[in-house]
Protein backbone atom coordinates (compact mmCIF):
# COMPACT_ATOMS: atom_id res chain seq x y z
CA UNK A 1 0.00 0.00 0.00
CA UNK A 2 1.16 3.73 -1.02
CA UNK A 3 2.19 5.76 1.72
CA UNK A 4 0.69 9.55 2.21
CA UNK A 5 4.62 10.37 1.72
CA UNK A 6 4.85 8.45 -1.60
CA UNK A 7 1.44 9.94 -2.69
CA UNK A 8 2.10 13.55 -2.30
CA UNK A 9 5.42 13.40 -3.76
CA UNK A 10 3.69 11.83 -7.04
CA UNK A 11 1.02 14.54 -6.87
CA UNK A 12 3.77 17.17 -6.78
CA UNK A 13 5.45 15.51 -10.07
CA UNK A 14 2.49 15.40 -11.41
CA UNK A 15 1.19 19.07 -10.81
CA UNK A 16 4.74 20.33 -12.04
CA UNK A 17 4.75 18.66 -15.13
CA UNK A 18 1.70 19.77 -15.83
CA UNK A 19 2.53 23.64 -14.80
CA UNK A 20 6.18 24.61 -15.07
CA UNK A 21 7.06 24.43 -18.97
CA UNK A 22 10.71 24.18 -18.36
CA UNK A 23 10.20 20.70 -16.70
CA UNK A 24 7.73 19.68 -19.33
CA UNK A 25 10.41 20.08 -22.01
CA UNK A 26 12.66 18.60 -19.48
CA UNK A 27 10.86 15.27 -19.90
CA UNK A 28 9.93 15.80 -23.39
CA UNK A 29 13.47 15.79 -24.24
CA UNK A 30 14.35 12.59 -22.19
CA UNK A 31 11.46 10.74 -24.06
CA UNK A 32 9.25 10.70 -21.06
CA UNK A 33 5.44 10.72 -20.75
CA UNK A 34 4.75 11.67 -17.13
CA UNK A 35 1.25 10.21 -17.39
CA UNK A 36 3.49 6.88 -17.26
CA UNK A 37 4.86 7.81 -14.03
CA UNK A 38 2.49 5.93 -11.91
CA UNK A 39 3.81 4.72 -8.11
CA UNK A 40 7.16 5.34 -6.56
CA UNK A 41 9.26 3.22 -8.16
CA UNK A 42 8.54 4.87 -11.40
CA UNK A 43 9.30 8.27 -9.92
CA UNK A 44 12.18 6.87 -8.48
CA UNK A 45 13.42 6.35 -12.46
CA UNK A 46 12.77 9.93 -13.06
CA UNK A 47 16.18 11.31 -14.93
CA UNK A 48 17.79 13.76 -11.89
CA UNK A 49 18.21 17.69 -12.18
CA UNK A 50 21.05 20.25 -11.88
CA UNK A 51 21.79 23.58 -12.05
CA UNK A 52 23.42 22.25 -15.14
CA UNK A 53 21.02 20.37 -16.87
CA UNK A 54 18.08 22.31 -15.54
CA UNK A 55 18.78 25.68 -14.27
CA UNK A 56 21.05 26.70 -17.34
CA UNK A 57 19.24 24.72 -19.79
CA UNK A 58 15.63 26.90 -19.28
CA UNK A 59 14.83 30.52 -18.62
CA UNK A 60 13.78 31.68 -15.04
CA UNK A 61 10.37 32.23 -15.99
CA UNK A 62 9.95 29.08 -18.17
CA UNK A 63 10.96 27.18 -14.26
CA UNK A 64 8.16 29.09 -12.55
CA UNK A 65 4.88 27.44 -12.47
CA UNK A 66 2.81 28.83 -15.50
CA UNK A 67 5.84 30.46 -17.08
CA UNK A 68 5.22 33.71 -15.27
CA UNK A 69 8.10 35.01 -12.73
CA UNK A 70 5.66 37.48 -11.43
CA UNK A 71 3.89 35.13 -9.94
CA UNK A 72 6.74 34.99 -7.12
CA UNK A 73 7.24 37.64 -4.81
CA UNK A 74 10.94 37.57 -4.03
CA UNK A 75 13.71 36.60 -5.82
CA UNK A 76 17.03 35.54 -3.14
CA UNK A 77 20.29 34.55 -5.15
CA UNK A 78 22.74 31.53 -4.19
CA UNK A 79 26.00 32.11 -2.60
CA UNK A 80 27.79 30.91 -5.71
CA UNK A 81 30.44 28.85 -3.78
CA UNK A 82 30.17 26.59 -6.44
CA UNK A 83 30.38 28.98 -9.50
CA UNK A 84 28.08 31.61 -10.75
CA UNK A 85 25.40 32.61 -8.32
CA UNK A 86 21.56 31.65 -9.21
CA UNK A 87 18.59 33.54 -8.97
CA UNK A 88 15.70 31.55 -7.12
CA UNK A 89 12.30 32.93 -7.12
CA UNK A 90 10.00 32.30 -4.34
CA UNK A 91 6.45 32.87 -2.94
CA UNK A 92 5.76 33.59 1.14
CA UNK A 93 3.37 29.99 0.69
CA UNK A 94 6.92 28.55 -0.27
CA UNK A 95 8.34 29.18 3.17
CA UNK A 96 6.07 27.51 5.86
CA UNK A 97 7.95 24.16 5.31
CA UNK A 98 11.23 26.39 6.39
CA UNK A 99 9.29 28.08 8.95
CA UNK A 100 8.18 24.22 10.60
CA UNK A 101 11.91 23.92 11.04
CA UNK A 102 12.68 26.90 12.78
CA UNK A 103 9.78 26.41 15.05
CA UNK A 104 11.11 22.72 15.87
CA UNK A 105 14.21 24.74 16.95
CA UNK A 106 13.21 27.43 18.95
CA UNK A 107 9.56 26.20 19.87
CA UNK A 108 10.83 22.65 20.75
CA UNK A 109 14.22 23.08 21.75
CA UNK A 110 14.56 26.75 22.94
CA UNK A 111 11.30 26.99 24.68
CA UNK A 112 10.16 29.95 22.33
CA UNK A 113 6.48 29.54 23.85
CA UNK A 114 7.05 30.44 27.02
CA UNK A 115 9.68 32.73 27.13
CA UNK A 116 10.31 36.32 25.49
CA UNK A 117 12.83 35.63 23.00
CA UNK A 118 14.89 38.17 20.72
CA UNK A 119 15.71 36.43 17.74
CA UNK A 120 18.75 38.66 16.20
CA UNK A 121 19.39 37.56 12.51
CA UNK A 122 23.35 37.89 11.73
CA UNK A 123 23.21 36.42 8.09
CA UNK A 124 24.44 38.83 5.63
CA UNK A 125 21.39 40.95 4.85
CA UNK A 126 20.83 41.21 0.96
CA UNK A 127 19.89 39.72 -2.16
CA UNK A 128 21.91 36.16 -0.37
CA UNK A 129 19.17 33.61 0.96
CA UNK A 130 20.60 33.72 4.52
CA UNK A 131 19.50 37.00 6.02
CA UNK A 132 16.28 37.95 4.26
CA UNK A 133 14.95 34.82 4.33
CA UNK A 134 15.48 34.07 7.92
CA UNK A 135 13.64 37.29 8.95
CA UNK A 136 10.63 36.23 6.70
CA UNK A 137 10.32 32.84 8.18
CA UNK A 138 11.11 34.25 11.75
CA UNK A 139 8.26 36.77 11.10
CA UNK A 140 5.51 33.92 10.19
CA UNK A 141 6.92 32.48 13.38
CA UNK A 142 6.43 35.03 15.78
CA UNK A 143 2.98 35.80 14.71
CA UNK A 144 2.19 33.65 18.05
CA UNK A 145 4.70 33.88 20.21
CA UNK A 146 6.61 35.76 22.31
CA UNK A 147 9.39 36.74 20.13
CA UNK A 148 10.71 39.74 18.63
CA UNK A 149 12.77 39.86 15.61
CA UNK A 150 15.89 42.29 14.87
CA UNK A 151 18.57 42.07 11.70
CA UNK A 152 21.99 43.75 12.27
CA UNK A 153 23.06 41.09 9.33
CA UNK A 154 27.13 40.55 9.76
CA UNK A 155 27.73 43.66 11.32
CA UNK A 156 29.26 42.57 14.04
CA UNK A 157 29.46 46.20 15.84
CA UNK A 158 25.46 46.58 15.33
CA UNK A 159 24.82 43.18 16.76
CA UNK A 160 27.29 44.26 19.87
CA UNK A 161 25.28 47.13 20.10
CA UNK A 162 21.79 45.83 20.13
CA UNK A 163 21.86 43.00 22.50
CA UNK A 164 22.82 44.99 25.85
CA UNK A 165 20.39 47.32 24.60
CA UNK A 166 17.65 45.02 24.19
CA UNK A 167 18.50 41.43 25.46
CA UNK A 168 17.61 42.81 28.85
CA UNK A 169 14.08 42.67 27.93
CA UNK A 170 13.60 39.25 26.73
CA UNK A 171 14.16 35.77 28.89
CA UNK A 172 16.01 34.82 25.64
CA UNK A 173 18.54 35.85 23.18
CA UNK A 174 18.88 33.85 19.72
CA UNK A 175 21.73 34.03 17.30
CA UNK A 176 21.47 33.04 13.90
CA UNK A 177 24.04 32.62 11.62
CA UNK A 178 27.51 31.16 9.97
CA UNK A 179 29.21 29.27 12.47
CA UNK A 180 32.82 30.88 12.25
CA UNK A 181 30.92 34.38 12.27
CA UNK A 182 28.95 33.36 15.53
CA UNK A 183 32.00 31.98 17.21
CA UNK A 184 33.86 35.95 16.08
CA UNK A 185 30.73 37.87 17.81
CA UNK A 186 31.00 35.36 21.17
CA UNK A 187 34.48 35.82 21.30
CA UNK A 188 34.59 39.80 20.31
CA UNK A 189 31.39 39.72 23.27
CA UNK A 190 33.89 38.78 25.92
CA UNK A 191 36.99 41.19 25.07
CA UNK A 192 34.00 43.55 25.23
CA UNK A 193 33.13 43.03 28.18
CA UNK A 194 29.68 41.49 27.46
CA UNK A 195 28.10 39.59 29.97
CA UNK A 196 27.04 36.52 27.84
CA UNK A 197 25.64 34.70 30.46
CA UNK A 198 23.10 37.20 31.43
CA UNK A 199 20.88 37.34 28.44
CA UNK A 200 20.29 32.93 28.29
CA UNK A 201 21.99 32.98 24.55
CA UNK A 202 21.15 30.92 22.51
CA UNK A 203 22.48 29.70 18.80
CA UNK A 204 21.29 28.51 15.24
CA UNK A 205 24.15 28.09 12.64
CA UNK A 206 23.73 26.82 9.44
CA UNK A 207 25.81 26.93 6.20
CA UNK A 208 28.31 24.76 7.27
CA UNK A 209 29.33 21.67 9.05
CA UNK A 210 30.85 22.01 13.00
CA UNK A 211 32.35 19.67 15.28
CA UNK A 212 31.26 18.77 18.89
CA UNK A 213 34.37 20.67 19.99
CA UNK A 214 33.24 23.39 18.10
CA UNK A 215 29.83 23.30 20.15
CA UNK A 216 31.26 22.39 23.40
CA UNK A 217 33.86 25.42 23.18
CA UNK A 218 31.18 27.84 22.35
CA UNK A 219 28.71 26.71 25.09
CA UNK A 220 31.49 27.43 27.58
CA UNK A 221 32.77 30.39 26.79
CA UNK A 222 28.40 31.65 26.26
CA UNK A 223 27.59 29.74 29.29
CA UNK A 224 25.02 27.72 26.99
CA UNK A 225 23.89 23.97 27.39
CA UNK A 226 25.42 22.04 24.42
CA UNK A 227 22.55 19.82 23.75
CA UNK A 228 20.06 22.13 23.90
CA UNK A 229 21.18 25.93 22.90
CA UNK A 230 23.33 25.03 20.30
CA UNK A 231 21.18 23.94 16.84
CA UNK A 232 22.17 23.63 13.38
CA UNK A 233 19.70 23.63 10.34
CA UNK A 234 20.85 22.22 6.56
CA UNK A 235 19.53 25.19 4.67
CA UNK A 236 20.14 25.75 1.27
CA UNK A 237 19.47 28.64 -1.85
CA UNK A 238 17.70 25.49 -3.68
CA UNK A 239 15.34 24.29 -1.22
CA UNK A 240 14.72 26.61 1.85
CA UNK A 241 16.04 24.66 4.96
CA UNK A 242 15.48 21.03 4.59
CA UNK A 243 16.31 19.82 8.06
CA UNK A 244 17.34 20.93 11.56
CA UNK A 245 19.42 19.55 14.43
CA UNK A 246 17.31 18.40 17.48
CA UNK A 247 18.08 17.65 21.04
CA UNK A 248 18.11 13.90 19.98
CA UNK A 249 20.50 14.17 16.93
CA UNK A 250 22.71 16.35 18.84
CA UNK A 251 22.91 14.02 21.90
CA UNK A 252 23.62 11.18 19.26
CA UNK A 253 26.22 12.82 17.54
CA UNK A 254 27.93 13.68 20.37
CA UNK A 255 27.68 9.94 21.60
CA UNK A 256 29.43 9.48 17.98
CA UNK A 257 32.19 11.91 18.52
CA UNK A 258 33.25 10.03 21.25
CA UNK A 259 33.14 6.79 19.41
CA UNK A 260 34.87 7.23 15.93
CA UNK A 261 34.99 3.52 15.71
CA UNK A 262 31.19 3.47 15.35
CA UNK A 263 31.01 7.21 13.70
CA UNK A 264 33.12 5.37 10.06
CA UNK A 265 30.93 2.22 10.40
CA UNK A 266 27.67 4.25 10.23
CA UNK A 267 28.62 7.36 8.13
CA UNK A 268 31.03 4.72 5.94
CA UNK A 269 33.89 7.89 6.14
CA UNK A 270 36.53 9.31 8.79
CA UNK A 271 34.54 12.80 9.39
CA UNK A 272 31.76 13.61 11.28
CA UNK A 273 28.56 15.06 9.42
CA UNK A 274 26.20 17.12 10.49
CA UNK A 275 23.22 15.07 11.47
CA UNK A 276 19.90 15.92 11.31
CA UNK A 277 15.84 15.36 11.39
CA UNK A 278 13.83 15.87 8.76
CA UNK A 279 9.90 15.54 7.74
CA UNK A 280 9.48 13.46 4.82
CA UNK A 281 6.10 15.17 3.85
CA UNK A 282 8.07 18.88 3.07
CA UNK A 283 10.99 17.46 1.80
CA UNK A 284 11.54 14.26 -0.02
CA UNK A 285 15.37 13.26 0.02
CA UNK A 286 16.72 10.05 -1.64
CA UNK A 287 20.17 9.28 -2.34
CA UNK A 288 22.55 8.29 -4.90
CA UNK A 289 26.25 7.01 -4.88
CA UNK A 290 26.99 8.61 -1.66
CA UNK A 291 25.03 12.25 -2.51
CA UNK A 292 21.81 13.56 -1.79
CA UNK A 293 18.95 14.77 -3.83
CA UNK A 294 15.46 15.65 -2.83
CA UNK A 295 12.16 17.17 -4.29
CA UNK A 296 10.46 20.37 -2.47
CA UNK A 297 7.69 22.66 -3.55
CA UNK A 298 8.64 25.75 -3.97
CA UNK A 299 8.28 29.09 -6.65
CA UNK A 300 10.48 26.66 -8.66
CA UNK A 301 9.46 23.05 -8.13
CA UNK A 302 12.28 20.81 -7.48
CA UNK A 303 11.96 17.18 -8.55
CA UNK A 304 14.68 14.78 -7.92
CA UNK A 305 16.77 17.58 -7.48
CA UNK A 306 20.51 16.60 -7.21
CA UNK A 307 22.27 19.01 -4.93
CA UNK A 308 25.41 17.76 -4.98
CA UNK A 309 26.04 17.02 -1.01
CA UNK A 310 28.02 14.19 0.12
CA UNK A 311 25.55 12.33 2.60
CA UNK A 312 22.76 10.00 3.41
CA UNK A 313 19.29 8.96 5.08
CA UNK A 314 18.92 7.04 7.88
CA UNK A 315 15.42 5.62 9.18
CA UNK A 316 14.25 6.64 12.62
CA UNK A 317 14.37 3.23 13.91
CA UNK A 318 17.34 2.11 12.68
CA UNK A 319 19.06 4.62 14.31
CA UNK A 320 17.98 4.01 17.60
CA UNK A 321 18.63 0.43 16.79
CA UNK A 322 22.12 1.06 15.86
CA UNK A 323 22.83 3.31 19.04
CA UNK A 324 21.56 0.44 21.05
CA UNK A 325 23.71 -2.17 19.20
CA UNK A 326 27.09 -0.11 20.40
CA UNK A 327 25.94 0.37 23.74
CA UNK A 328 24.88 4.28 23.97
CA UNK A 329 21.94 4.63 26.18
CA UNK A 330 19.41 7.71 24.75
CA UNK A 331 15.98 8.84 26.31
CA UNK A 332 13.16 5.64 26.34
CA UNK A 333 10.82 8.22 24.11
CA UNK A 334 13.10 9.58 21.60
CA UNK A 335 11.24 12.62 20.13
CA UNK A 336 10.64 13.64 17.41
CA UNK A 337 9.75 10.37 15.83
CA UNK A 338 11.19 11.85 12.19
CA UNK A 339 13.85 10.14 9.80
CA UNK A 340 17.33 11.68 9.72
CA UNK A 341 19.71 12.60 7.25
CA UNK A 342 23.48 13.68 7.71
CA UNK A 343 25.46 15.79 5.73
CA UNK A 344 29.13 16.00 4.60
CA UNK A 345 29.07 18.94 2.33
CA UNK A 346 30.83 19.06 -1.39
CA UNK A 347 33.29 17.47 -1.95
CA UNK A 348 34.92 20.40 -3.57
CA UNK A 349 35.84 21.97 -0.38
CA UNK A 350 38.42 18.99 0.53
CA UNK A 351 41.83 19.13 -0.57
CA UNK A 352 44.21 16.36 -1.74
CA UNK A 353 47.74 15.17 -0.76
CA UNK A 354 49.32 12.04 -1.11
CA UNK A 355 45.84 10.44 -1.77
CA UNK A 356 44.50 11.68 1.73
CA UNK A 357 41.39 13.70 1.55
CA UNK A 358 41.71 16.98 3.95
CA UNK A 359 38.25 17.81 5.21
CA UNK A 360 37.72 21.56 6.89
CA UNK A 361 36.20 19.60 9.80
CA UNK A 362 39.79 17.67 10.48
CA UNK A 363 41.26 20.86 10.72
CA UNK A 364 38.85 22.87 12.42
CA UNK A 365 38.94 20.39 15.56
CA UNK A 366 42.36 21.31 15.86
CA UNK A 367 41.95 25.05 16.40
CA UNK A 368 39.55 24.14 18.71
CA UNK A 369 42.24 23.15 21.28
CA UNK A 370 43.51 24.80 24.56
CA UNK A 371 45.79 26.71 24.30
CA UNK A 372 45.45 27.38 20.38
CA UNK A 373 41.88 27.99 20.65
CA UNK A 374 42.31 31.46 22.51
CA UNK A 375 44.16 33.45 20.17
CA UNK A 376 42.63 32.44 16.43
CA UNK A 377 38.93 33.13 15.01
CA UNK A 378 38.53 29.49 13.80
CA UNK A 379 39.16 30.65 10.17
CA UNK A 380 41.31 28.98 7.69
CA UNK A 381 42.28 28.63 4.13
CA UNK A 382 43.44 25.13 2.48
CA UNK A 383 45.38 24.68 0.21
CA UNK A 384 48.24 21.72 -1.17
CA UNK A 385 51.30 23.76 -2.54
CA UNK A 386 54.16 22.35 -5.34
CA UNK A 387 57.57 23.21 -3.75
CA UNK A 388 60.37 24.17 -5.84
CA UNK A 389 61.76 20.33 -5.75
CA UNK A 390 57.86 19.44 -6.73
CA UNK A 391 56.99 17.93 -2.93
CA UNK A 392 53.76 18.73 -2.33
CA UNK A 393 52.74 20.46 1.40
CA UNK A 394 49.58 21.07 2.74
CA UNK A 395 49.54 24.78 3.68
CA UNK A 396 46.86 26.19 6.14
CA UNK A 397 46.41 30.42 6.68
CA UNK A 398 44.74 31.02 9.94
CA UNK A 399 42.86 33.69 10.84
CA UNK A 400 44.27 35.48 14.03
CA UNK A 401 42.13 36.80 16.55
CA UNK A 402 41.84 40.98 16.88
CA UNK A 403 45.01 41.84 18.66
CA UNK A 404 47.27 38.84 18.17
CA UNK A 405 50.51 38.26 16.85
CA UNK A 406 52.27 36.15 14.45
CA UNK A 407 54.78 34.15 16.06
CA UNK A 408 56.85 31.16 14.91
CA UNK A 409 55.81 29.47 18.14
CA UNK A 410 52.26 30.29 17.49
CA UNK A 411 52.33 28.48 14.32
CA UNK A 412 54.58 25.49 15.65
CA UNK A 413 51.74 25.27 17.85
CA UNK A 414 48.88 25.27 15.49
CA UNK A 415 50.40 22.87 12.83
CA UNK A 416 50.97 20.50 16.03
CA UNK A 417 47.37 20.58 17.38
CA UNK A 418 46.06 20.20 13.31
CA UNK A 419 48.47 17.36 12.67
CA UNK A 420 47.17 15.44 15.96
CA UNK A 421 43.58 15.98 15.26
CA UNK A 422 43.92 14.83 11.42
CA UNK A 423 46.06 11.57 12.79
CA UNK A 424 43.20 10.81 15.30
CA UNK A 425 40.40 11.80 12.72
CA UNK A 426 41.66 11.06 9.09
CA UNK A 427 42.99 7.21 8.47
CA UNK A 428 43.67 8.31 5.14
CA UNK A 429 45.95 11.26 6.05
CA UNK A 430 47.28 9.14 8.67
CA UNK A 431 48.42 5.85 6.73
CA UNK A 432 48.82 7.80 3.02
CA UNK A 433 51.02 10.68 4.12
CA UNK A 434 54.77 9.99 5.55
CA UNK A 435 55.20 10.75 8.58
CA UNK A 436 57.72 13.36 7.85
CA UNK A 437 55.28 15.48 5.71
CA UNK A 438 52.40 15.55 8.25
CA UNK A 439 53.10 18.63 9.90
CA UNK A 440 50.98 21.39 7.66
CA UNK A 441 52.71 24.53 6.76
CA UNK A 442 51.09 27.38 8.98
CA UNK A 443 50.54 30.89 7.87
CA UNK A 444 48.93 33.22 10.31
CA UNK A 445 47.56 36.26 9.10
CA UNK A 446 45.69 38.84 10.91
CA UNK A 447 41.86 39.53 11.36
CA UNK A 448 39.89 40.11 8.10
CA UNK A 449 43.32 39.96 6.15
CA UNK A 450 41.14 41.22 2.83
CA UNK A 451 43.37 38.66 0.79
CA UNK A 452 41.80 35.90 2.70
CA UNK A 453 39.49 36.44 5.28
CA UNK A 454 37.50 39.34 3.67
CA UNK A 455 35.04 40.99 6.37
CA UNK A 456 31.33 40.63 5.08
CA UNK A 457 31.84 38.06 2.62
CA UNK A 458 30.86 34.50 2.80
CA UNK A 459 33.90 32.62 4.08
CA UNK A 460 35.44 29.90 1.79
CA UNK A 461 38.27 27.07 3.39
CA UNK A 462 39.91 26.23 0.32
CA UNK A 463 41.71 27.76 -2.83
Amino acid sequence: MESDTHKSVLELFRRTAETVPAYRLFLADKGIDPDAVGDIAAFRRLPLTTKANYHQQYSLPERCRGGELPHCDMIAVSSGSTGTPTFWPRTAADESASTRRFEQVLVEAFGARLRRTLAVVCFPLGTWVGGLYTVSCLRRLAEGLPMTVIAPGNNKTEILRVIPELGRHFDQVVLLGYPPFLKDVIDTGIREGVEWGRYAVKLVAAGEVFSEQWRTLLAARAGLDPLRDVASLYGTADGGVLANETPLTIRIRRLLADDPEAARDLFGAPRLPTLLQYDPADRFFETMDGTLLFTSDGGVPLIRYHIADHGGIIPHDRMLEFCHERGHTLPSDSRPHLPFVYVFGRTFHTVSIFGANVYPENVAIGLEQHPVSAWVTGKFVLAVVEGSDLDHRLEITVELAPGESPTEARAQAVAASIRTQLLRHNSEYANYVPADRQFPHIDLRPAGDPAYFPVGVKHRYTR
